[in-house]
This record gives structure tokens, sequence and C-alpha cells, in this order.
């Protein structure tokens, strides 16, 4: 497997990315459409997009990444990896590549936005969560697999949460980690 900079992907390897993107993230990009649109907005000037390529030239997975603040902080988005790949260390691959793109173009921290759309936190389903906000902040586990676990192995940690992002119970858990100095 090896990384490659979005720019350098084939037509055929950017239908693959989209497919991930539509088949892993629904509930964010239900068509191959706007699957295929994120994933042009990925490769425009000034942001980031990096691939993982198996040994047949297939796209297996890829992340995205904005600047924000001035390109001191980027912003994660997306990050998605086939299937039938997960659990074979390819997203901590293309983190950690991200990190390093990010970092040599002036990036400080890297932030993401993991959603909780199916309670599958401690935070998902509570109807209120600016009750003792803080203190549920620092209470927060995974219930069902959600990724927080993961990217918390790669350093980041919960800075912060929009309660009702998505709907009445509904969180986007925002996570961050220093890349840079």
């Amino acid at each position: 497997m090896k990384i490659i900079n979005g720019a350098n992907l084939t037509r055929h390897q950017r239908n693959q990315a989209a497919v991930i993107l539509a088949e892993q993230l629904p509930d964010g990009w239900s068509s191959l459409a706007e699957a295929a649109d994120e994933v042009m907005e990925s490769l425009e000037a000034g942001r980031l997009m990096l691939a993982a390529e198996d040994a047949s030239g297939d796209v297996v997975g890829w992340v995205g990444a904005l600047p924000q603040y001035d390109g001191r902080v980027w912003e994660l988005h997306p990050l998605v990896v086939r299937g039938d790949q997960q659990g074979q260390g390819i997203g901590t691959i293309l983190v950690r590549a991200l990190e390093s793109q990010a970092r040599e173009r002036g990036g400080i921290t890297l932030m993401l936005g993991t959603d909780d759309e199916n309670n599958r936190t401690s935070l998902g389903g509570d109807p209120d969560l600016y009750a003792d906000l803080p203190g549920k902040l620092t209470r927060i586990r995974s219930l069902h697999r959600h990724p927080i676990d993961f990217y918390r192995k790669l350093g980041f940690q919960v800075v912060g949460v929009v309660p009702d992002a998505n709907g009445v119970g509904r969180p986007d858990i925002l996570m961050a980690k220093r890349i840079g100095i």
C-alpha cells in the first residue's frame, strides 16, 4: 500500500473514493453523486486529500482536510476506509500522513468533528446535553464502536461538543491534537 496525493488520482480512482465515502458514511453522503461532489471539493486548491492505494492501484481509503485560522488549524474531513480493509491500520497511516502534510503547510493543530447520530457514545440520545455539559464531556465514552476511540488512540482529545448539531440528542463531538509548533 502507498499513500498518494489526491491530485494524482485517476478518474477511476476518484470514483472509487466516492463509492467508499457513500458506502461507509451514508448519513453524510446519501448518494454516489453527493460523495463524488465531496471528492471533487477535497481536491480544490488549498485543501489536502491523500489516498491509500493497494498493490493493484485501487483506492482503499482516503482522508481530506481544509485549512482554518490562516492554516494554523486543519480540519480533518472526511476519513474513510473501504469496509473490507478496516482494522488493518490504513486509517492510522492516512491520518499520520495528513498530520505530516498539514504540519509542512504550517499547521499547529489538527481538528475534527465526529458525529453521534446513532447513540454510539454516552452523549448520543441525551435530549439535554446542556445540563452539566462539562461533566458529561469528562465522562464521554464509546458505547458501540464509535470513532472517538480510534481518534483517541491517535492522540486526539475531546475539546468540545455541538449538542444538537444533527437534531436533538445527536451531537457533533469536536476533537483536536497539536501537530506542530
